[in-house]
């Protein structure tokens, strides 16, 4: 089992981000799906107390998707950023020997909190604390765009922008997704390469999915949470006609 907690710090009140990070994930969504391949949401939901999590959040959003991918390692690649709460399996190829799970906890601060997830002494000792800065991280050639570049971008909305240098230091207002990324991958021989790799992965879309979320900030800033679910629900509609162009293969979140 590999954990690691990814802390990406954002130019953003924890309100806006609520916002941000759901116009986004429409986005990319629709980006992603085609071809008999994507994302199938069948439920997306607040949710108080919610049985299936064993109580462990009083309260949070509740997202039930499937991912029809070609494969396995297509499914890491194509996982989103949008919950609170994810738990993924993959039933059709390892059963029970393949586990990911990613919980996210939103604060206004610069990722200062030490265990913000209440870990246990013992999960804790196995964690290991990645930050992720939007604007000075390496990204790599295939994914990067001048558009989405927090370093050249400047919201006309907002005046935000751009972010250099130190710049968590001295942004107003600024917060925190905690991102807490558990990965069990239970095959003789290559447990240890195949969990650092979806680590890598999950790292890699953290990063390019939030440097999205404030690069779009001018499309999304001032949306109501209304606005955000009849977006939803306009993309649930078109992923379904995309994924609907061929056939698929499960795997479940």
């Amino acid at each position: 089992m590999l954990i690691k907690e990814f802390r990406v710090i954002l130019p953003l009140t924890v309100e806006e981000y609520q916002v941000g990070q759901l116009y986004s994930v429409a986005q990319a969504s629709k980006n992603e799906t085609g071809g008999g391949e994507g994302i199938e949401v069948l439920r997306n939901e607040p949710f108080e107390n919610y049985p299936l999590l064993g109580g462990k959040y009083s309260s949070g959003q509740y997202t039930y998707k499937i991912y029809h991918l070609a494969s396995i390692f297509s499914s890491i690649c194509s996982l989103m950023n949008e919950n609170n709460y994810a738990v993924i399996t993959n039933p059709d190829y390892m059963r029970n020997n393949f586990y990911l799970c990613i919980e996210t906890m939103h604060a206004p601060d610069c990722g200062e909190q030490e265990n913000v997830h209440n870990l246990p002494p013992e999960k804790l000792k196995q964690r290991d604390v990645v930050f992720i800065d939007i604007a000075n991280d390496h990204v790599e050639s295939k994914d990067y765009k001048e558009l989405e570049d927090p370093r050249k971008f400047k919201s006309k909305k907002t005046g935000r922008g751009p972010l250099v240098g130190n710049w968590q230091k001295t942004s107003n207002p600024v917060m925190c997704a905690y991102k807490l990324v558990t990965i069990e991958f239970k095959w003789f021989g290559l447990q240890n390469r195949v969990e650092s790799l979806i680590q890598k992965t999950e790292r890699r879309i953290f990063l390019n999915f939030h440097r999205q979320v404030f690069c779009w900030i001018d499309s999304w800033y001032g949306l109501t949470m209304e606005d955000i679910r009849t977006l939803e629900d306009k993309t649930k509609k078109e992923l379904e006609e995309q994924i609907n162009q061929g056939p698929v293969r499960g795997t479940q979140e």
